[in-house]
């Protein structure tokens, strides 16, 4: 006889899936029957095709109990199936106050898992005892067992849909390699941040910050990194590193470069690296598995769990003696194959977006779509940040495809990171994702007013200086002889000014400027293939021109790590799994570019030491920001701050152009990638070399009561 069986799809609806002819034969309707309360509940039937029915009834049928459709001395199991997505479900069944994993100390460890639809639940312990956990209020299953479980693995047996299934806990702190099993942690005998005598690094706004995008095993693999641990966690803690040629590397040349904030790729525990034989294969971490567990395979010494914890920890602490915060790019948008994941094996169909018309939604491209707008989902989210946030001492976290998130989650992570007593830097790629929520209900950039504290990378801003990402040969302003010179006022103001074209985000605190970072050609390989007959020194003339207009402009910088010596990456485009070669930071390039590393390094030092390239407030930057006529497709604008005035002009050109500056006066050269700092102009006129970055400063003449006072301030500096 062939197999039926009925899924609960709504509060009063099951589909019954399986032959139909030998059901409606009588005309009798099933009934549910509750096998624990030995009851029974009448039904409706309504005949939709050859092999599927639709069930309807008045009560509310209890979820995670053994129920039973009995139709014609038919018995049909009756299991969870969509209603695990309804709001009824949510409004019932979240437990948003339990704390879930496994909590560990020295004398018990608590267990609590949130299975509302399995009909049991054991906890298994150095892969043979197992111990039956108890159902709590709203499908929390809990169970404390006495004793030091401090290091030993575990995994729970979760029996749903007449099924028992051995399966990790998403909320596992540590793994054995390979994500085989959980590992119970008492995090009283790790590395505690918190009590280090080394704090967070403080900025006195987050508009300071200047952010350098990093992956772990990246920065320190190249043969001639210095690095004894490369590609590891420890390997980013080791100081006053050099290559052969005593150029400085990692830690030290990141410290040196001048930047506030790494921004790590995902260094939480992801697949596609065997983390016993790390060398043996790459990513760059966008395949989530345990979203609470460092990755293996960054780890000297991934059997030990509670070493991959602690130097994971040490790293960090490194960062922030070096007073340089870190950014997690965390990965909530999907996981890297669904029905593998522990969430859809515990509690299926819950923690994935779908379609009205059952298809799993796959906005973001990689198979599925985590349902963030869930209440547990929510939680589940919200708990990791604040993990991290607390036993880890993150600084900031930069979302993926944040755009696929919603809103309210997004709202609830910044009104967490608020208590902290450091600003937390939050950003994401606020794109628009064909996933099944609502527009008006994500976190794109388009709704950025309802996220004041939330960055976005401005595409703006990347397309128009190279031109359009997704068109190999497009160019843009400093690649393409000053296209788009009309919208160079927008962005260097922060793209936020309505004068100056459509706002892309409402704050300036929001806008990510950049034109380079992991995803797609590094900006070299871009423009040898928009420019390939452009000579070399041009090419590079070009990369200087958009990496000095992603630090002059107003907002927050975002480097990519290299770029500052022209990276490239072999013309790979999208280099996920490519090899070391491919990915690596050179370090031998870095020697070789050590004078365009030099000129990076002047750049991030003249916007940190002038607050008028770093304004905070639309109506200063309208105070304080002055377009300049020049000639087409030159483009200048004037920073007037409080007594030192700056005019900085961008020839996209190859040709030596005349310039009138904005007024009479000394001024003074303070930055040029072409020609040596400090020349004066004496006058207005001046000109503007092929290809060139000119920054011109000139001080304001102050009263004498105002020159002792800047003297008095600066003796007791």
């Amino acid at each position: 006889m062939e197999n039926k069986v009925a899924w609960i799809d709504d509060i009063h609806e099951i589909t019954v899936i399986g032959d139909m002819e030998s059901l409606f034969v009588n005309g009798q309707s099933p009934f549910i029957y509750i096998e624990n309360k030995q009851s029974y509940i009448q039904t409706k039937a309504e005949k939709i095709n050859h092999s599927k029915a639709r069930i309807r009834y008045h009560e509310e049928l209890p979820i995670g109990e053994n129920l039973f459709l009995l139709w014609n001395e038919i018995k049909i199991p009756i299991y969870p199936g969509a209603i695990v997505r309804t709001k009824w479900f949510d409004e019932n069944y979240s437990n948003l106050d339990v704390e879930l994993g496994a909590i560990c100390q020295p004398a018990s460890t608590t267990f609590s898992i949130w299975a509302p639809t399995a009909t049991m639940v054991k906890v298994e312990l150095d892969g043979d005892k197992k111990f039956p956990l108890k159902r709590q209020n709203r499908g929390v299953w809990t169970l404390t067992l006495d004793g030091d479980w401090h290091g030993c693995s575990y995994m729970y047996e979760v029996t749903l849909n007449g099924k028992s299934t051995l399966v990790n806990d998403p909320y596992a702190k540590a793994m054995l390699p390979n994500s085989e099993k959980g590992i119970i942690v008492d995090f009283t005998r790790t590395k505690s941040l918190k009590d280090s005598t080394v704090s967070r690094p403080t900025l006195k706004s987050l508009q300071d910050a200047i952010i350098y995008e990093l992956h772990v095993r990246d920065a320190t693999i190249h043969e001639n990194s210095g690095v004894r641990n490369k590609g590891k966690f420890v390997g980013l803690t080791e100081k006053n590193t050099t290559n052969s040629n005593r150029y400085s590397t990692a830690l030290s040349y990141i410290k040196d470069l001048g930047v506030t904030h790494v921004q790590l790729l995902p260094i939480n525990d992801f697949a596609r690296v065997n983390e016993l034989e790390p060398d043996t294969s790459y990513n760059w971490g966008y395949d989530p598995l345990f979203f609470q567990v460092p990755e293996g395979s960054y780890s000297f010494i991934p059997k030990d769990p509670i070493v991959r914890i602690n130097e994971c920890k040490t790293m960090i602490e490194s960062f922030h003696q070096e007073e340089i915060s870190v950014i997690l790019d965390v990965v909530y948008n999907h996981v890297f194959v669904m029905e593998d994941s522990p969430f859809e094996k515990i509690v299926p169909g819950y923690y994935f977006r779908y379609h009205p018309d059952g298809m799993i939604s796959n906005g973001t491209g990689v198979g599925n779509d985590i349902a963030s707008e869930r209440q547990m989902v929510r939680k589940f989210i919200l708990d990791t940040i604040s993990f991290w946030l607390e036993e880890y001492q993150i600084d900031g976290f930069r979302f993926d495809l944040m755009g696929a998130l919603d809103i309210e989650t997004m709202g609830q992570i910044q009104e967490r990171c608020k208590k902290e007593t450091t600003p937390i830097m939050l950003l994401g790629e606020g794109w628009e994702l064909d996933t099944a929520l609502p527009s008006h209900l994500k976190a794109t950039n388009k709704n950025s007013h309802q996220l004041n504290r939330v960055g976005y990378f401005n595409d703006l801003f990347r397309d128009t200086l190279k031109g359009n990402l997704f068109f190999h040969h497009d160019t843009g302003y400093v690649n393409g002889n000053g296209h788009y010179v009309e919208r160079m006022a927008h962005l260097v103001t922060g793209s936020v000014l309505e004068e100056y074209g459509i706002p892309f985000v409402s704050n300036i605190n929001q806008t990510i400027n950049y034109v380079e970072c992991h995803d797609n050609h590094t900006l070299w390989d871009r423009l040898l293939l928009t420019n390939p007959d452009a000579s070399e020194i041009e090419r590079k003339k070009m990369h200087q021109l958009a990496t000095g207009l992603t630090l002059l402009s107003q907002g927050i910088p975002f480097i990519h790590a290299g770029q500052e010596w022209f990276r490239t990456k072999q013309g790979v485009e999208n280099s996920y799994i490519s090899s070391d070669e491919i990915n690596q930071l050179d370090w031998d390039r870095r020697e070789l570019e050590d004078n365009n590393v030099q000129f990076v390094k002047s750049l991030i030092s003249l916007r940190k030491k002038y607050e008028v390239f770093r304004l905070s407030s639309k109506d200063e930057i309208r105070r304080r920001f002055h377009p300049l006529v020049t000639p087409a497709p030159i483009f200048g604008f004037t920073l007037l701050g409080d007594d030192v005035d700056f005019s900085i002009y961008v020839n996209p050109t190859n040709k030596k152009v005349p310039l009138q500056l904005p007024s009479s006066g000394k001024w003074v050269v303070t930055l040029s990638n072409i020609q040596s700092s400090n020349k004066q102009v004496i006058g207005e006129f001046t000109s503007i070399n092929p290809f060139e970055l000119l920054v011109f400063k000139k001080y304001r003449k102050v009263t004498r009561k105002e020159e002792g006072t800047k003297r008095f301030a600066n003796a007791k500096e």
